[in-house]
């Protein structure tokens, strides 16, 4: 774990509200759609895939799933452009099945407060850094990231 300071990166993404117990399957056609629509106008990735959280509510989960590009985008239909804000941020490395990243999260939430800095809001956000349709569950590592104040 650790406090780093990150850019401001330029995305594509889908921003929508949704109950938890159907996220997976929208992130795969969320994440599918934009792929689809980066190589149609050959749009340039520029890291992995994302999800911002604005809320923690499991009923209606207010959650942004994207992808860093190169440059300044733009967006058609339900893709918008978008931006992962650059600042100061908390990071933790989670190694594992997306089912266990609550422990992960619980152990950063522990750094910060013995750090004694402030998150920004509820928003969290994580970068999908491997993906489980190439790796089984224990060997997914994901980012996860608060935004500081």
């Amino acid at each position: 774990m650790e406090i780093k300071e990150v850019a401001e990166q330029n995305t594509l993404m889908i921003r929508l509200i949704t109950p938890a117990s159907r996220l997976s399957d929208v992130m795969g056609e969320a994440y599918g759609e934009l792929g689809a629509y980066m190589g149609r106008k050959g749009i340039q990735f520029a890291g992995p895939p994302y999800a911002m959280y604005y809320n923690m509510d499991m009923e209606a989960l207010d959650v942004e799933m994207g992808f860093p590009t190169v440059g300044k985008e733009s967006g058609e239909g339900r893709i918008k452009t978008g931006r992962i804000p650059g600042g100061k941020v908390a990071s933790a490395l989670h190694a594992g099945p997306y089912a266990k990243l609550e422990e992960t999260y619980r152990k950063l939430m522990e750094y910060v407060n013995e750090k004694g800095v402030q998150v920004y809001e509820e928003w969290m956000y994580e970068f999908y850094l491997n993906s489980p349709m190439e790796v089984p569950p224990e060997e997914l590592q994901t980012e996860i990231r608060f935004i500081l104040m």
